[in-house]
């Protein structure tokens, strides 16, 4: 693996010594189950073969040196018994600040850590690859000092250091699939309890992403709009979130509601619905079923949420109409651009490629990028 050879040598000849370990954390796609986490809800996410692996080992002092070999060997320096703040330039350099400090306060039973830090999670295609480097550190000094904290306390942790130190608000999915990901499933996961369930894939199944690399802008401020709509919906039924809301009880009150508020509402209701069934209908392989939750999930995101833009419905429709029922197709994300995922059998990725790139371009002005995965384990020693 050309990651794990890259990090251990630039180890060895930044450091002197060999790595003791080697420890890796995945990217993710969400293949079910979008704007449902912060309202409570379920999303079936799976975690894919793009990761972060550092080399590492144990110091004998309290020092912790990093360097990013992906930022041209970039190194941080910093001490464990000074108060952590962020690095003036080096962003990068904040999410491992971020996870150490907060593990401070988790368990402080540890020393310093040298570690070179390499991944090959796409940046900006909403993959995750900040939560695989939160994950991937956090898992590094458990690994190394056998920390009294399991996977989910790694994953919150990671989650605590964006949120509170890089200062990136996120839900918990991200970091939840990067910790606790099995190799072949996906994961249900119960946005408010933090339950996991995981859910077999089909043998010859394959994850396909593609990215429609539209420019996003908007996200920041759609985002915070969306949000303060689902809460305003949950606050007229007087209930704290859209989770304890009832498809009936919406329904026969559909009329109440601010007509924009009640398409966000009705959105996140029939998603949770939706993501419940795929969970379901993944685990007995009934591709043609997934791919009409996928499409009602791919609609409802683009009528009643207006998160989509066209490229993005373009290419969701090129997909669809070159696999019929033999798979799924919607955007995965946030909105506004991005990603579009898919699940097809592995014998139809061919064709559904030369699809995409004969008319994807042609209709939007863009050139995709196309990622064939698999579903992958979590983090762990590589």
């Amino acid at each position: 693996m050309i990651l794990k050879n890259t990090t251990r040598q630039i180890f060895n000849n930044a450091f002197g010594y060999a790595p003791t370990h080697m420890i890796q954390a995945p990217g993710r796609v969400n293949l079910i189950g979008e704007h449902t986490d912060y309202n409570d809800g379920f999303v079936l996410p799976c975690a894919i073969d793009y990761q972060t692996v550092i080399a590492c080992a144990r110091r004998s002092d309290r020092q912790v040196r990093a360097i990013a070999a992906d930022y041209d060997n970039q190194q941080d320096i910093f001490s464990l018994d000074e108060p952590i703040e962020r690095h003036p330039q080096q962003l990068w350099s904040d999410y491992v600040r971020g996870v150490v400090k907060y593990l401070q306060q988790r368990t402080a039973d540890f020393a310093g850590v040298d570690m070179v830090i390499s991944g090959n999670v796409p940046q900006g295609a909403g993959l995750s690859s900040s939560a695989s480097l939160e994950v991937a550190v956090g898992s590094v000094f458990r690994q190394l000092y056998q920390l009294p904290l399991n996977s989910a306390d790694i994953a919150l942790n990671g989650q605590q250091a964006e949120n509170q130190f890089v200062g990136c608000h996120c839900g918990i999915m991200d970091q939840m699939i990067s910790a606790l990901g099995e190799k072949d499933h996906a994961m249900l996961l119960d946005c408010r309890t933090l339950n996991t369930r995981p859910v077999p894939l089909p043998g010859d199944i394959a994850v396909v992403i593609i990215n429609t690399n539209f420019k996003r802008n908007l996200v920041g401020s759609e985002y915070n709009t969306r949000r303060q709509q689902c809460e305003a919906g949950a606050q007229f039924f007087g209930k704290s979130s859209l989770r304890d809301v009832e498809l009936a009880e919406f329904v026969a009150r559909e009329h109440e509601l601010d007509p924009l508020v009640a398409k966000r509402v009705r959105h996140v209701l029939t998603e949770n619905a939706r993501t419940l069934e795929a969970a379901s209908v993944l685990a007995r392989g009934d591709l043609a079923r997934l791919a009409v939750l996928m499409a009602e999930s791919h609609a409802s995101m683009r009528d009643d949420f207006e998160i989509t833009v066209p490229a993005v419905d373009v290419l969701v429709d090129i997909v669809k109409h070159s696999l019929g029922d033999r798979g799924g197709v919607r955007m995965t994300g946030g909105g506004f651009g991005g990603c579009v995922v898919a699940l097809m059998p592995r014998e139809v990725v061919a064709s559904v490629k030369a699809a995409v790139e004969q008319h994807y371009q042609a209709k939007s002005g863009l050139k995709e990028t196309f990622y064939v995965c698999s579903a992958s384990a979590g983090a762990g020693q590589c």
